[in-house]
């Protein structure tokens, strides 16, 4: 610090003249400003001391080094301060977009080759400029450009190339924070005409999950197409196929997917790929191989009450890779020992028996189900359930006697009436009292015997009385009287006889 500040210390006469104008002898250092130049950027803390050469003059080094930004050079030292926003970093430098995806063999001809792709995941807050594609001949590394300037559109057909050659192919999605990661096709193209693309015609049976059971044979023969012969290819998870358990035999038309045992290990989706000189078709075949589940676990008798009993069960531990569809529920009378069904394809994990007859002992097993069967083994309960007999005593409920006991009464009384002589008339009453009561008729108080002419009639309490071809002599107040052991009752009507003009 010594050595820097020595060049200040004849500034005095430029620190003076704002204060003092005497000391003019001391402004003759030309240099000092020269000198000043190099120390200002080097001190421009110094400004936060001026407090104290102002007061004091005395101390060159300190007043000096002050005032020489303030006055001298301020502008060059407000250079230096600058770098203070130098946080430009803040905008981070933009990335290229993502590689293209998906890129493929659309066709290839003598000649030329059509290339397909997706538009990249990423492609930056600049957007997409356009593609790239680019060209190799096998063997060699020099890669050159196919289109002149970028476009946009996803597909694209090289043209002018050589029958016979194989190329290698990329593409590269540019924009204005550069270019991305190329998409390359794994194979090279040869290039020659494909009078038939590959295409996998798969059987109808096979879009769908493919399910044997352990130890069927699996044989599927799927056919395809295309010219020249067409390389095709079988994968399992990308991997090539265990040939040791898979056997596969392809023609010019077909392929053929053989195992002689299946296992549940042969389980699982296996990608079949038919190409040719890049372009190619992909198929997927779902094999699901099953068998039967094992048995329910911790079958339980929860309860046994009158003539019914509750079963609990937990599902299998295995269920033979195939959903379980439901539970078969069969009982066993002791003195039978057979076995009987009483639920099939009960979707719960518990269910109640009734209707189970009283006196008997009982035993419970139940077979866990899926698409392959039944299991091999059922749980079974481990005790059994007795019926017991209940005791019951059947009380009559106790109705008090009534007294039906009732004196003669008539409900409907005779009516007079008038008839002609020689046309039959009725006269009618009702009648109720218990004991029935006896009916007596009478004729102006006389009481009619057993006279042919008079049919007297009591049914269901109605009483009545036919005269037979009345004469004028008929004619007079008939009475109807009702006797029993409480009593009697009595009733009356008056009867014409008319003698047509």
């Amino acid at each position: 610090m010594t050595g820097k500040t020595a060049p200040p210390a004849t500034e005095p006469a430029p620190a003076t003249p704002k204060k003092e104008p005497v000391p003019t002898p001391k402004e003759e250092p030309a240099p000092a400003p020269a000198a000043e130049e190099p120390p200002a950027p080097e001190h421009p803390p110094a400004t936060e001391q001026p407090t104290a050469p102002a007061d004091k003059p005395a101390p060159v080094p300190t007043a000096e080094v002050t005032p020489a930004p303030e006055e001298g050079p301020p502008a060059p030292p407000a250079e230096p301060q600058a770098p203070a926003p130098e946080p430009k970093p803040e905008k981070p430098k933009a990335e290229p977009p993502s590689s293209p995806l998906s890129l493929a063999v659309e066709e290839v001809s003598e000649n030329s080759v059509t290339l397909t792709w997706k538009a990249p995941e990423q492609t930056g807050h600049s957007g997409l400029d356009g593609y790239v594609v680019e060209i190799c001949k096998d063997g060699s590394t020099d890669w050159t450009a196919a289109n002149k300037e970028p476009f946009l559109s996803t597909r694209y057909t090289i043209q002018d190339l050589s029958s016979g050659d194989k190329i290698h192919v990329r593409v590269k999605a540019l924009s204005a924070s550069g270019a991305s990661v190329p998409a390359t096709l794994e194979q090279p193209v040869l290039i020659r005409e494909i009078l038939q693309l590959p295409r996998i015609r798969m059987p109808r049976h096979l879009r769908q999950t493919y399910v044997r059971h352990v130890g069927d044979a699996v044989n599927m023969m799927i056919p395809f197409q295309g010219k020249p012969q067409p390389e095709v290819i079988w994968t399992k998870g990308n991997q090539p196929l265990d040939t040791s358990r898979i056997n596969i035999r392809n023609t010019q038309k077909d392929t053929i997917f053989y195992i002689r045992e299946a296992q549940r290990g042969d389980s699982g989706k296996y990608e079949l790929t038919v190409r040719i000189n890049g372009a190619e078709d992909k198929a997927t075949l779902d094999i699901r191989v099953i068998e039967p589940p094992a048995p329910p676990q911790n079958l339980k008798l929860v309860d046994v009450w009158g003539f019914n009993v509750a079963l609990e069960w937990s599902p299998p531990v295995d269920n033979g890779n195939s959903e379980i569809k439901g539970y078969v529920v069969q009982k066993s009378d002791k003195k039978s020992g057979k076995w009987f069904t009483v639920l099939e394809r009960c979707t719960r994990t518990s269910c109640t028996i009734s209707d189970l007859i009283i006196g008997n002992t009982y035993s419970f097993r139940v077979f866990a189900e899926n698409a392959c069967g039944l299991s091999e083994k059922p749980a079974i309960t481990s005790g059994v359930a007795h019926i017991k007999k209940t005791k019951t005593a059947y009380q009559p409920e106790k109705i008090p006697q009534r007294d039906m006991m009732e004196p003669p009464k008539f409900t409907q009384p005779l009516t007079d009436r008038t008839t002609t002589r020689g046309y039959s008339t009725h006269l009618f009453c009702c009648v109720r009292g218990f004991p029935q009561p006896k009916i007596i008729w009478m004729k102006n108080q006389m009481e009619i015997r057993e006279d042919p002419k008079y049919i007297a009639m009591i049914e269901q309490g109605v009483c009545s009385l036919e005269i037979r071809k009345p004469s004028p002599f008929d004619g007079g107040i008939y009475t109807c009287k009702a006797v029993n052991p409480l009593g009697e009752a009595s009733v009356d009507c008056k009867l014409d006889v008319k003698v047509p003009q």
